[in-house]
């Protein structure tokens, strides 16, 4: 009985994080519009270009005329207070967690048009089949 007991809990658990999994990414995709690899690089080079990485990772690499404010940074919010909230933000990470959480914190700020880049830079570099800028 204990086991029977004990599989469905594991069994409801299971169903609840998958639910909460669900919900989250369409908070998300309800906030932000995410944008592919071409647009971009069509982007030209007067946009508000955020790359939301470590300044060691920025280091690494960087898609063309993106500014590196840290997510991690205690004062991220305000660094990007700067940015003009009414004019497009276009931000990406690695692979697109931390662009789409700066994201949702962007809209709640006030900025009226935030996109994030699917799949980070990643997803650029194999699109592109170029290591970033250094």
């Amino acid at each position: 009985m204990k086991k029977v007991k004990l599989l469905f809990f594991l069994m409801i658990s299971v169903a609840f994080i998958s639910c909460t999994c669900k919900q989250n990414n369409t908070v998300q995709a309800d906030v932000v519009e995410l944008i592919s690899v071409t647009t971009v690089n069509e982007l030209d080079s007067n946009v508000q270009l955020i790359d939301v990485r470590t300044p060691e990772e920025y280091t690494e690499g960087f898609i063309n005329n993106a500014k590196n404010i840290n997510f991690f940074d205690d004062d991220f919010l305000s660094q990007m207070s700067v940015l003009d909230t009414d004019k497009p933000v276009y931000l990406y990470c690695k692979s697109g967690g931390r662009s789409g959480k700066a994201a949702i914190q962007l809209k709640e700020a006030g900025f009226t048009k935030v996109y994030d880049l699917e799949g980070g830079i990643t997803a650029w570099i194999e699109k592109e089949k170029a290591l970033p800028n250094k």
